[in-house]
């Protein structure tokens, strides 16, 4: 197929630029030479392989990272993959684009020149080498250096990501953490800036944020840090939290852990900095932390089970996840079902959750809404049934069995059902033939 540009004139430029025959829907063919030889498509960014043949650095990019080492045209053996601009074809598509601009032809921008493994290695290096002289303002520029070199281009980004970057960024983050947070404050938040456009981390990578001094200096900037500061802070505990569980019980352990992450609750920074303070409340609270019931205490205290029933009133998908999965951790412990138990809003809002938005919510609302009932005390349990009858529940939860859920939602549902039905002699309920048109999801 011959690629062509084809451009309709507007009706103001009928009268100029048009070829004899009067015929408005122009056609320019693009010169074989400027074409790629895998997409035939026109060239943006011409690269030259040892092997002399020019293509689309994208494209032959995309060929290379598929795993193959041969030249496309020739099917040669690449001696080497290094790619060379060639400045000489760009130069001319650039000028032939120029000539046939009546046409709708737009010119290629100069393209900006990719960053070599070579580079990423010579800056790595710099890095490490500041970082033993205690060089914290040479660190800084060349980690905003480094940040600069990823936003330019994902090319550059995985370049730099699986080139040692992140090690080394993460080596020289615990060494300024080691010798004191006050006085490098500034490469630090630098290096932690830089970090969150590289995730996931490395196991090296990890193992020097994991340590004693970098979490400390992480929850400090948590405290004291300004707000982007705070905002990768958090994001990077988060991401190491998800990657390695041990990291759990070493951050529950740290002063002022917990409140700074409440408070980024409370006083939103951003819907990312929320989302990453909730998914690092929920591993706290999870069963992955041998100390989650202390944990759980300390957040009932600081009043965040009132704090997750308001987010959820209103919020966004992803964040209601989040928050219900961490009030599903805080209602296993007593103190957070008797402040559940309390707040006038959690039976209503955990019942409406059911069934809406995603399977995920369901999920976390049926488990609430089960541990509510189950472990209440006798003299309580015919107020909590009943608010849930007179709110759905009785409906809701037949109705989700109906239309199919997992097998421990299905568990609980079905003893929801048992608890609640006793109590609907007086209450209204949907007769089960309203839902003989349901289809199953399975």
């Amino acid at each position: 197929m011959i690629s062509t540009w084809r451009r309709r004139r507007a009706g103001r430029h009928a009268g100029k630029n048009q070829n004899p025959d009067g015929n408005l829907n122009m056609e320019v063919s693009i010169p074989i030479n400027f074409r790629c030889p895998i997409s035939l498509e026109l060239m943006k960014d011409p690269v030259t392989l040892s092997t002399g043949i020019t293509y689309d650095r994208e494209n032959i990019e995309t060929w290379i990272e598929a795993g193959n080492q041969t030249c496309p045209v020739t099917n040669q053996v690449l001696k080497t993959v290094d790619q060379f601009p060639n400045h000489v074809i760009r130069k001319m598509i650039q000028d032939w684009c120029v000539q046939n601009r009546t046409y709708g032809i737009e010119r290629i921008p100069t393209p900006r020149i990719p960053i070599t493994r070579y580079e990423v290695f010579e800056i790595v290096s710099r890095i490490m080498d500041a970082t033993k002289r205690g060089d914290q303002m040479e660190c800084q520029e060349l980690v905003a250096k480094v940040k600069l070199w990823v936003k330019e281009s994902d090319r550059n980004k995985r370049c730099i990501k699986f080139n040692g970057t992140v090690c080394a960024l993460s080596e020289a983050f615990d060494a300024f953490a080691t010798d004191s947070f006050e006085i490098h404050a500034g490469v630090l938040e630098e290096i932690l800036s830089a970090l969150t456009l590289m995730l996931p981390f490395d196991a090296e990578g990890q193992s020097y944020l994991g340590s004693t001094a970098s979490l400390h200096c992480m929850v400090w900037i948590l405290n004291c840090g300004d707000l982007s500061g705070r905002r990768n802070a958090v994001l990077v505990l988060k991401e190491l939290l998800s990657l390695d569980h041990r990291h759990v019980d070493a951050l529950a352990e740290i002063e002022g852990a917990n409140e700074a992450l409440v408070k980024l609750i409370k006083e939103p920074i951003c819907p990312t900095a929320t989302k990453a303070s909730l998914t690092t409340i929920f591993y706290l609270v999870s069963p992955l932390s041998s100390s989650s019931e202390k944990i759980k205490s300390k957040f009932v205290e600081m009043g965040l089970v009132s704090l997750l029933l308001e987010i959820l009133i209103d919020s966004e998908r992803s964040i209601c996840e989040k928050a219900l999965g961490v009030l599903d951790g805080i209602c296993g412990c007593e103190e957070g079902r008797e402040k559940a138990y309390s707040n006038a809003l959690t039976v209503p809002v955990v019942v409406k959750k059911i069934l809406r938005v995603s399977d995920l919510i369901t999920e976390f609302s049926v488990s609430i809404l089960w541990k509510l009932c189950k472990n209440i005390e006798k003299r309580d349990e015919g107020g909590v049934l009943v608010e849930a009858l007179q709110v759905g529940a009785f409906q809701k939860l037949l109705l989700l069995l109906q239309v199919g859920c997992g097998e421990k939602t299905k568990e609980n549902a079905t003893e929801l059902l048992k608890m609640l039905n006793p109590y609907r002699g007086t209450l209204e309920c949907i007769e089960s033939m309203d839902f003989k048109n349901l289809k199953r999801s399975f």
